[in-house]
């Protein structure tokens, strides 16, 4: 019986052996086939990863450049060429330096470009800055409530007491101008 179990163990590690040269055949078979399509997909893995590693370094240099352009700016604000390198390698930092500068020097001109940025943050504080630096009411979405109280301060000066009420009305009472509100409000009470 043990040699009958031998023989049996000889054919069954045989057939695994065909079976694995039988998987090696088909594999060669289909690497011939779609050998120019696997080398494609290879070529194209190669250059996508070595695309994105070259533009990843690229950006990264335009970032060094613009922060160390945006430092030679704070010491030297009037350096026209690292201003110049500044909007080149990062054009949000330069409007963004560039509203600092313009609310520092209360230059409203320089605001009111501003206000047509692409960068929606950067406009809406140029144009509410620029109204509030003109003493002209703005809407605004990042100071709303406090263009609110603007508009309603401005109201109670040109004494139209029942506009500044109902400007005051719409600021919420969680707000933290509320207590500013509240004391124009009352002020109002007393004026009429």
């Amino acid at each position: 019986m043990s040699i009958k179990d031998d023989v049996n163990y000889v054919k069954k590690e045989l057939s695994g052996d065909e079976k694995v040269l039988e998987s090696a055949f088909k594999l060669e078979s289909l690497y011939r086939k779609y050998k120019f399509q696997l080398w494609g997909v290879v070529a194209a893995l190669i250059l996508f990863f070595g695309g994105q590693a070259v533009m990843t370094t690229m950006h990264e240099s335009k970032l060094v450049k613009a922060n160390e352009a945006f430092l030679t700016l704070q010491t030297k604000s009037d350096d026209a060429n690292a201003l110049n390198v500044l909007k080149e390698n990062n054009p949000a930092l330069f409007e963004l330096y560039s509203y600092a500068q313009a609310v520092k020097k209360e230059d409203v001109k320089a605001l009111e470009s501003l206000a047509a940025s692409q960068n929606n943050v950067i406009a809406d504080a140029s144009a509410y800055t620029a109204g509030a630096l003109s003493k002209k009411p703005v809407d605004s979405k990042l100071y709303n409530e406090l263009a609110l109280i603007e508009e309603a301060y401005l109201a109670i000066v040109a004494g139209d007491v029942k506009m500044a009420q109902n400007k005051l009305e719409l600021i919420d009472e969680r707000s933290a101008l509320s207590v500013v509100s509240e004391f124009l409000r009352h002020s109002t009470i007393k004026a009429n």
